[in-house]
């Protein structure tokens, strides 16, 4: 995943354009390609800096790249990668014993004279003596913690090279997500499939009826929080591969370009021509769900049976779904729906919702620093911290079985 500072993308009326490499003009980049994935396949003992160095080398005759081009596939690179760790900071011990022996010996000089007589070789050799090593081994291990030093250990590389300008192209859309307000999905296909990537990226949404046979989904984008927009942003940059795996969409992203302080539109579909590697149906990184569902297991509980999934919900143009649904042997059913990551009018919009379909048996697993917007609905809240109990869910299923016989 890229950081804003390996963003390229070209600004026209009023539009965003990701950087894109295309077989049309950029069909000699797979060369580029297999030459990066051979320094790095070669490069097992190099430091991260010469691994870079040698991926800028190639592109010296290349007209027209952006340097922030080259220093993307880098960092992709390095993604497949993987670098020694100075994890019990002998760098850092290291260097304070060699700065303290060194000491004695300020100042070195080329060449010793009746006021200078301490020369820079005999006494850095005497150092490094001190730590039982060579100068030129001990010159190579002081900085070995810092990122730039540090030793490539292992390089997986992808299946075929155009695997890593795929990833690019990908790379540079979800990099402009960073700035996105809001982004807007029409669906006709694979509806409930990009709200389950929405969902288990733990992105803000709301969904809504568009046309006979579409719905709208409305995500807000980390430009619209206030506080960790990084966490945030890496949340929609999760999602992008799913909703490339799916088909029927169009998507059109509000973005809040600081360079020019107005919004401008960053616009695709499932025909823009962006591969991803997420398969349809994989499952993306939603720790809290996932723990929630292994705590529960396969078995039924207190005659509750867990489904991963319940159906659409309408009620005029507003529609909802749960992110789970809990049958009770008597035929019963109570939904489930997680608020994780908030703002205030996200939670404004789900006490909208609440209202709107409270005649539906559902219950609102909230966190707890978001309750006082949820203290008259009490029976219906479930609070959490960080992991979603499975005792204090069955426990509301039970209070709302009882009110519904």
């Amino acid at each position: 995943m890229l950081t804003r500072e390996l963003a390229v993308a070209r600004y026209e009326r009023g539009s965003v354009i990701p950087d894109r490499l295309t077989r049309r003009c950029h069909a000699h980049y797979r060369q580029y390609a297999e030459e990066m994935i051979r320094i790095y396949s070669v490069g097992t003992g190099c430091t991260r800096r010469s691994l870079h160095q040698q991926v800028r080398h190639i592109f010296d005759a290349e007209e027209n790249c952006p340097s922030r081009r080259i220093d993307a596939f880098c960092k992709l690179l390095d993604e497949w990668s993987v670098y020694d760790q100075d994890r019990n900071r002998q760098s850092a011990k290291m260097r304070i014993a060699t700065f303290r022996a060194a000491a004695p010996f300020h100042p070195l000089v080329q060449t010793t004279d009746r006021w200078f007589e301490h020369q820079q070789d005999a006494a850095k050799n005497s150092i490094a003596q001190l730590q039982g090593m060579t100068w030129t081994d001990l010159e190579a291990r002081l900085f070995s913690d810092l990122v730039e030093f540090q030793k490539l250990q292992s390089f997986t590389p992808p299946d075929d090279p155009s695997q890593l300008l795929a990833r690019y192209n990908v790379a540079q859309v979800q990099v402009a997500l960073f700035d996105a307000r809001k982004v807007y999905l029409e669906l006709r296909e694979d509806f409930k499939l990009v709200l389950r990537y929405a969902k288990l990226a733990g992105l803000m949404h709301r969904i809504a009826v568009h046309g006979e046979q579409g719905y709208c989904i409305e995500l807000d984008g980390p430009a619209s929080i206030l506080q960790q927009t990084r966490r945030y942003g890496v949340m929609m940059a999760k999602f992008l591969p799913g909703l490339l795996s799916c088909k029927g969409w169009k998507l059109q992203a509000r973005l809040k370009v600081p360079r020019f302080h107005i919004e401008m539109l960053l616009e695709l579909d499932a025909n823009s021509g962006l591969r991803s590697n997420v398969r349809p149906g994989d499952d993306f990184d939603s720790e809290l769900e996932r723990h929630f569902a292994n705590a529960w297991g396969s078995e039924d509980r207190q005659q509750w049976k867990m489904v991963r999934e319940g159906s659409i919900v309408h009620r005029g143009q507003k529609a909802f779904v749960p992110d789970f649904s809990f049958e009770h042997e008597s035929g019963k059913v109570v939904m489930l729906e997680i608020i994780g990551f908030w703002t205030p009018e996200y939670l404004e919009h789900k006490r909208e919702l609440i209202g709107l379909f409270r005649d539906h048996s559902v219950l609102y697993a909230i966190q707890e620093n978001a309750l006082d917007a949820f203290r008259d609905c009490d029976e219906i809240v479930i609070s959490y911290k960080t992991v979603l109990k499975v005792d204090a869910v069955l426990e509301k299923l039970q209070n709302h079985l009882l009110r519904m016989k």
